[in-house]
């Protein structure tokens, strides 16, 4: 087991909250019992995980994807009245970090992508900031548009969207998980081939075409599913506590 207030030091050193202006609070969002010995881990704090849960016996959740963003409604009712109902009955602690946890070299969503797809790391999208959302780098050999969206189809286990010619070759990349399709124009600055995130918007296409960077829209969900479980392996290896990684599929 470990201490509640002792992982969540351990979380905060080791993602560093601090260093981010983010849309909800980093951390312990809902405190439950103070000894941790199960930790399930997801994308979104959903029902559905925290049922799953509460299934598992968990005495913590770890997400990307927390409660209390800004400029929510912020009466407990509904929906989110069910979801801190069903964490305070069962005493689960939920922990949330949202940027922190794409920024981490390590650990994070974006580091983690690189290794589901095999992208070579070269540094950030911002190349001065060791916390950059964002990464750039390369394949291990040039291949087709066409071919790399199939490569990403297999790794991630679902459709990806291209914007591009699909003969074209490509060998520089940059990419940043989930709703970061605004930063292609960081990617076109850095002179990469192709960017790739987790969302497309209606000008994305446009800007892509336009000035020939290739765009692979890989789903927001799919693309921020690694940070999570790397952190939550990381734990039990360090701390000998359990941890379960449970995907509540999303199509987005």
């Amino acid at each position: 087991m470990v201490e509640r207030d002792q992982l969540h030091r351990v979380l905060d050193e080791t993602l560093r909250p601090e260093l981010f202006t983010d849309y909800a609070p980093n951390g312990l969002q809902v405190e439950g019992r103070a000894r941790i010995r199960r930790l399930v881990s997801g994308v979104t704090a959903c029902q559905a995980l925290v049922d799953a849960a509460v299934v598992e016996q968990a005495d913590a959740i770890l997400v990307h994807h927390g409660y209390f963003w800004k400029g929510e409604d912020q009466r407990i009712q509904g929906m989110k009245k069910q979801r801190l109902q069903s964490l305070l009955r069962h005493d689960i602690n939920l922990f949330a970090y949202h940027l922190p946890l794409d920024a981490h070299p390590e650990l994070g969503n974006n580091a983690q992508l690189a290794r589901v797809l095999d992208l070579a790391v070269e540094g950030g999208m911002e190349p001065d900031n060791p916390r950059s959302l964002g990464h750039r780098g390369r394949l291990d050999s040039p291949m087709t548009a066409r071919a790399f969206a199939r490569h990403a189809e297999q790794a991630l286990g679902r459709s990806v969207l291209h914007v591009g010619e699909p003969d074209d070759e490509i060998a520089t990349l940059a990419w940043c998980s989930g709703a970061a399709q605004g930063f292609i124009d960081r990617a076109r600055e850095l002179g990469v081939d192709a960017y790739l995130s987790g969302e497309i918007s209606e000008p994305t296409t446009h800007e892509a075409r336009e000035t020939g960077v290739h765009y692979f829209a890989c789903g927001h969900h799919a693309t921020e599913r690694y940070g999570v479980q790397a952190v939550g392996e990381w734990l039990a290896d360090e701390y000998g506590i359990e941890h379960i990684y449970i995907d509540i599929d999303n199509p987005a």
